[in-house]
């Protein structure tokens, strides 16, 4: 085990591999070569009797664990929604792992509760959200729209699932569109809703949910006595960053009842620039709304933010008080009464230490230049009569494909 001198020894040793690894990350292939097998097969299959020196141990971290992990923050990382994360992000985990806490309710580390509180207003009015909604920090956007789904259940049940079970709402039903984060039916799944009681929307020519289809779903819903109760829409989905068409779903959603869950975890970030924010028209229909930090905002993963209408009915979905977490503080927020978690890390640290280091106009500045590349690189696609556009170019997200014009 280290000593605290040695811990500072090493510290230091680790910050300057990561601060190398940063500087020179273009030096590496953006996906690992390795074979399936070829990582194990470089590890004991037994863990150690006696324990080793940190020595032997960082050298087989630089020998063995780099060449197989596909590196997320290269440059050329163009796969999936990114991860970014930043060294203001990188500074605040490590006192995070520092304190070693447990930010599950207010007693048991007041500043972690606190700051979590501070940073959801901050978000929410950069975002522009309405001032009545309440945030909390989740791991990701899948754990966020699960808490959306089971607290739409109970609002619909008035409590009696969480009470009983699922004894005469057997047939609920929710809605979202062919293009929705599969997350969504896993999480249905997850709430016990069931996988075939989630309808999948037809899209239109943008990749958006057909206001149209939904009604019309919806009515024959009724008509067979199933009981709709959440609308999932997206404001940028995964596939081609559609925008569902907000003001009309929440409008449909207000008509029959329905909670409406906006699932915005990559293209809520940009958000926070005003030529952006007419997606938002609708946005008081909303009960909940995610957008993750991990993905866009600088924020290394995981750091999903969930704001939600009216906190009081999630507390009431989520509370349970044992004995031994019973509180002798009233009037705060004890965050374990607002998910499924009970054990939550003090994630708001890191997006302290951004949101002050980049500041609004700094976060602006960088979203807007992402923005400005991917136009460039349009422009430059469209010169090319042998790249396909496979989906419409919104922000800074390009769907192309490679089409010769001899290959049918």
């Amino acid at each position: 085990m280290l000593s605290n001198a040695e811990f500072r020894k090493q510290a230091h040793a680790a910050i300057d591999w990561i601060a190398d690894y940063l500087e020179t990350i273009e030096q590496y292939p953006v996906k690992s070569n390795v074979r399936p097998g070829e990582i194990s097969d470089q590890i004991s299959n037994n863990a150690p009797f006696q324990g080793e020196s940190m020595e032997v141990i960082m050298q087989d971290f630089k020998n063995i664990i780099p060449k197989g992990i596909t590196h997320w923050q290269h440059p050329g990382f163009m796969a999936l929604f990114p991860s970014n994360a930043s060294y203001e992000s990188m500074l605040a985990e490590f006192f995070t792992a520092g304190f070693g806490v447990n930010a599950m309710v207010w007693e048991t580390s007041p500043a972690a509760t606190e700051l979590e509180e501070k940073m959801m207003n901050w978000l929410r009015d950069i975002f522009q959200l309405p001032k009545s909604f309440s945030g909390v920090i989740h791991d990701t956007a899948s754990t966020s729209s699960l808490v959306a789904i089971i607290s739409a259940r109970e609002k619909y049940s008035n409590f009696n699932i969480n009470e009983k079970g699922f004894n005469g709402y057997e047939d609920l039903v929710m809605y979202c569109s062919e293009q929705t984060h599969y997350s969504i039916e896993k999480d249905a799944k997850a709430a016990g809703i069931g996988k075939t009681n989630v309808r999948k929307i037809k899209t239109d020519k943008n990749f958006a949910m057909d206001v149209n289809s939904l009604q019309m779903q919806i009515e024959i819903d009724l008509k067979t006595n199933k009981k709709p109760f959440l609308v999932a829409a997206a404001l940028g989905t995964t596939s081609s960053l559609a925008f569902d068409p907000l003001y009309e779903i929440g409008e449909l959603c207000a008509k029959y009842g329905l909670w409406l869950h906006i699932d915005a975890a990559y293209a809520g970030s940009a958000f926070i620039l005003p030529e952006y924010q007419h997606y938002l028209k609708g946005i008081e229909y909303a009960d909940s709304y995610v957008v993750n930090a991990h993905k866009w905002l600088f924020t290394n993963f995981d750091c999903s933010i969930y704001f939600v209408k009216d906190a009081a009915h999630l507390i009431n979905v989520f509370t349970t008080n044992p004995d031994y977490l019973k509180r002798t503080v009233d009037e705060v927020i004890n965050y374990k009464d607002w998910g499924i978690n009970l054990g939550r890390r003090f994630r708001a640290l890191k997006l302290w230490f951004v949101m002050r280091s980049f500041g609004v106009e700094g976060l602006q500045l960088k979203l807007r230049e992402h923005i400005r590349l991917s136009n460039v690189f349009y422009e430059k696609v469209k010169m090319h009569s042998e790249w396909e556009l496979m989906a419409p170019f919104v922000m800074n997200v390009l769907c192309i494909r490679y089409h010769p014009q001899n290959i049918s």
